[in-house]
C-alpha cells in the first residue's frame, strides 16, 4: 500500500498524482475493517526518490510494517543501510507510465547488482509488454525480483509477458504480488483476473504475496476493498494456501517478525 500525506510531505513535482484521506490515521482504520496486521508501505511515485513520507509511515506503524523505497544510483551505501535501518526492504522501479516514472530503464540493473549483496529486493511495477521488451534484462538480475500486480497482463495466460514471468517463477528467486485485479478486469467479478491469479498460484505458492495497493492511486472510483480481499478466498480455495500467501511468504520476503 501507499501513504500520501501531502500537508507534511508535499509532492516532488507540481501536479503530481495525489491522494486525500490516505495517511496512516487512515490506514489504520482500514486494517481495523479487512483484519490485516502487518503492513508494506510502497513509496509513492508522487514523492520521487525521496523516501521521507514512507519512512515516517513505517515509524508510525511501529514493527509490523515493513517499506519498499524508490532510490536512483546515486544513492550511498550509507543510505542504503540507513534505509534498510528504518525498515526497507525492497527498491522499486515503477515505469508503467514513463512520464510520472521516478526512475528510468538503465537504472534497474546497475541498482539490482548494488542491492543484491545487501539482502534487498527489486520490485517491478511494468506493463505487459515492458515486460516483453526488457526479458532478457529482467532474466539476468540477481537476487529476489518482485513483479507487482499480476504482471498487468493485458490478453490473460495468453500474454506474451505470461510466458517471461512463469519462466522467471521458476528460477525460484522471483516472487508476485497478487493485487491490482481492477487494473486487468471489470468489478465486481474480476473475471478476467483470476485464470492469471490461479496459474501462478499453481507455479509457486512459495512466492506469492498479497498486496491491497490501497489507497488504489490509478483509480479514479475506488474500488472496494473488502471485495477486492475477498477474490483470494476464489483465486486460492485451500486454506493452508491462503496461509501461506497472507503469513508464512511475506514473513520470508519481508522479514517481519515472528
Amino acid at each position: 500500500m501507499h501513504i500520501y500525506d501531502g500537508e507534511r510531505f508535499p509532492p516532488a513535482r507540481p501536479g503530481a498524482r495525489m491522494q486525500a484521506d490516505a495517511r496512516v490515521a487512515e490506514y489504520r482504520r482500514f486494517q481495523q475493517r479487512i483484519g490485516t496486521s502487518r503492513v508494506v508501505v510502497v513509496q509513492p511515485a508522487a514523492n520521487h526518490i525521496d523516501n521521507a513520507v514512507t519512512l515516517d509511515a513505517i515509524a508510525q506503524l511501529g514493527p509490523q510494517a515493513r517499506g519498499i523505497a524508490v532510490v536512483h544510483p546515486t544513492v550511498t551505501d550509507a543510505e542504503l543501510k540507513r534505509l534498510m535501518d528504518d525498515g526497507i526492504r525492497g527498491i522499486r522501479f515503477t515505469q508503467f507510465d514513463p512520464k510520472t516514472a521516478a526512475t528510468t530503464r538503465d537504472m534497474i540493473e546497475p541498482l539490482a547488482k548494488r542491492v543484491e549483496p545487501l539482502g534487498l529486493h527489486v520490485q517491478l511495477h511494468l506493463r505487459s509488454d515492458q515486460i516483453v521488451e526488457t526479458a532478457d534484462l529482467l532474466q539476468r538480475l540477481p537476487g529476489t525480483i518482485v513483479f507487482d500486480h499480476l504482471g498487468r497482463l493485458t490478453a490473460g495466460v495468453n500474454d506474451p509477458a505470461f510466458t517471461v514471468v512463469r519462466r522467471m517463477l521458476d528460477n525460484g528467486r522471483t516472487w508476485m504480488k497478487l493485487s491490482g485485479a481492477y487494473m486487468l478486469a471489470e468489478p465486481p467479478a474480476y473475471a478476467a483476473a483470476t485464470p492469471i491469479a490461479r496459474a501462478y498460484i499453481e507455479a509457486a505458492p512459495e512466492r506469492m504475496v498479497w498486496g491491497s495497493d490501497w489507497p488504489h492511486p490509478a483509480e479514479q472510483d475506488k474500488p472496494d476493498d473488502a471485495v477486492l480481499f475477498d477474490l483470494l478466498s476464489d483465486w486460492a480455495p485451500d486454506a493452508a494456501t491462503r496461509r501461506r500467501i497472507l503469513v508464512d511468504n511475506p514473513a520470508l520476503l519481508y522479514d517481519f517478525p515472528k
